[in-house]
């Protein structure tokens, strides 16, 4: 199981996705919402959603990556609305498994080199 963290002096590099890769939250009450993930690192990413979830809920994020399936589970933070009216709430990983960390790092590591 890892337990992805951030460092205070250098945040992790990110990797910007448009709005191509679907994403699944799995909310605590069993209830799925469905958005579009914008970005991503290794330590949470940015997802567009049709509603905002409560900040501080945990949930669990599943995203198809080119590499595989990545899920984990995830803090949502504070969400905020685009002028076109698209909510943005950014996540926090929490914990994940360590095949999916993995996945998730080589993924970041290959777009990061590619200059993503």
């Amino acid at each position: 199981m890892a337990f992805p963290h951030s460092h205070p002096e250098r945040r992790a590099p990110r990797i910007w996705l448009g709005t191509s890769i679907p994403a699944v939250v799995l909310q605590q009450d069993g209830q799925r919402a469905k958005g579009k993930l914008a970005t991503v690192s290794v330590t949470g990413g940015l997802l567009q959603l049709g509603h905002a979830l409560s900040p501080g809920d945990f949930v669990q994020v599943s995203f198809q990556m080119q590499s595989g399936l990545v899920q984990g589970l995830a803090e949502m933070l504070r969400p905020t609305q685009r002028p076109n009216r698209e909510i943005q709430q950014a996540f926090r990983f929490v914990a994940m498994g360590d095949d999916d960390h993995r996945l998730l790092c080589r993924a970041v590591d290959s777009a990061t080199r590619r200059g993503n």
